[in-house]
């Protein structure tokens, strides 16, 4: 199974400091390594401009050319699909089309539907929104939350 991560799923792992969960990491680098936790560009553009915590941003910066995919022809083509949808034009706020700010959300949902993948998000799914879950419904991908992840992978501490 290969995991595609959002950037605030990869963000919220800040919260599991490394000299107390040294399993889970070690975990997590197994998938990395085995390329089942992966990631979009515009994910790790994202997280360049927000404010990670320094284990975070250094374990990603380890890994960054294992995680971190340039999306090919084909996710860039279903991007384009999800936007044929005009609900779905409103993953892109307004204030991020004037600033030029990165929008990884529809590039992790075309690298999972590229990759027969589940996207890994903490947005929840609400009715008649552009958010992440309500795309991948729409389009049959599977989207967990970072707690579903984890019992999937059957982690407990």
């Amino acid at each position: 199974m290969i995991y595609v991560f959002d950037t605030v799923s990869l963000s919220r792992l800040k919260f599991f400091y490394p000299d107390v969960f040294s399993s889970m990491w070690n975990s997590l680098d197994g998938l990395v390594q085995q390329r089942e936790l992966i990631s979009t560009r515009e994910v790790w553009n994202e997280m360049q401009r927000g404010n990670p915590d320094p284990h975070v941003t250094r374990w990603l910066n380890e890994r960054k050319d294992l995680i971190f995919t340039t999306p090919t022809n084909v996710e860039l083509q279903f991007v384009a699909q999800i936007f044929q949808v005009n609900h779905f034009q409103g993953l892109i706020g307004a204030q991020q089309r004037l600033k030029g700010t990165p929008v990884a959300d529809p590039f992790v949902i075309a690298c999972a539907k590229a990759h027969n993948g589940t996207v890994v998000t903490e947005e929840a799914l609400k009715p008649n929104a552009a958010k992440i879950p309500n795309v991948c419904q729409h389009f049959k991908i599977p989207c967990i939350n970072l707690q579903k992840f984890m019992q999937y992978q059957g982690w407990s501490f």
